[in-house]
């Protein structure tokens, strides 16, 4: 029987289990790779509203980096939110000094829906050679925006480029692949009026698709995949909090 690839969500906790560690954790079962976590923040918050957040030294995040890629052949990265550009900078070295082959995808999670704001907005100019070291990129539609602003576009062809199309005004739930200068798009399977919105689709995405980038999946087929996994997930229920199985 093959083992499973193993794969690190570094993300924060919810306690809702709808975002974050938990939800990355459900993900990656259900693909059948073994999820590993690293706590990046404990929050407050339920399906609907962040409460609040509190953030854990990058010390003691890299350090854990560290430790389960001495002791696990890891493939696979995923980050969730993260503090300012130098917490971004220190996770993504440390798993590159550990491991320089691993994919890493990052969610940039600028603000959540209801409007919390997790990354300090001003150190963005501080990001760009950390960009170019990452895989993937999954920015929603006004995330993609601010990333554009500031100059933030990856500009190496080892990091691609997934523009989320749930936040769209017009095309909604197309995505973009950026990857190579070469533009794909993913189109929903489905009419939008067949999905309902969820706490936590941006984090179930990016962590399907880590988890078929570590399946060794190329990106343009790990997100189509990733894509059809978030699809299924959106039509799980009405409520904000979806369903994996």
């Amino acid at each position: 029987m093959q083992e499973r690839p193993y794969v690190i969500s570094i993300a924060g906790f919810d306690p809702s289990g709808g975002a974050g560690l938990l939800s990355d954790s459900k993900t990656f079962e259900q693909l059948r790779v073994m999820g590993l976590g690293v706590c990046t923040a404990l929050t407050l918050q339920t399906a609907s509203q962040c409460l609040s957040l509190e953030w854990r030294p990058v010390k003691e995040i890299t350090e854990a980096i560290q430790v389960l890629m001495e002791n696990y052949p890891v493939s696979a990265v995923k980050i969730g939110i993260v503090k300012d550009a130098e917490f971004l900078s220190k996770i993504v070295e440390t798993v590159k000094e550990s491991n320089s082959e691993v994919k890493i995808v990052w969610d940039p999670v600028l603000k959540s829906t209801s409007q919390f704001t997790f990354f300090d907005l001003e150190t963005l100019p501080q990001l760009k050679n950390t960009v170019n070291k990452l895989s993937l990129i999954t920015p929603n539609y006004n995330e993609y925006s601010v990333l554009k602003e500031n100059n933030l576009l990856p500009d190496t062809h080892q990091c691609a480029l997934l523009i989320k199309g749930g936040h769209r005004e017009d095309h909604l739930g197309t995505d973009v692949l950026v990857e190579n200068e070469k533009e794909t798009l993913l189109l929903p399977r489905e009419k939008s009026t067949a999905y309902f919105p969820k706490h936590g689709s941006g984090c179930v995405l990016s962590s399907a698709i880590a988890a078929e980038l570590a399946k060794g999946e190329n990106r343009e087929t790990a997100c189509r995949n990733g894509k059809s996994y978030i699809e299924k997930f959106l039509k799980s229920n009405p409520t904000l909090l979806g369903t994996h199985s």
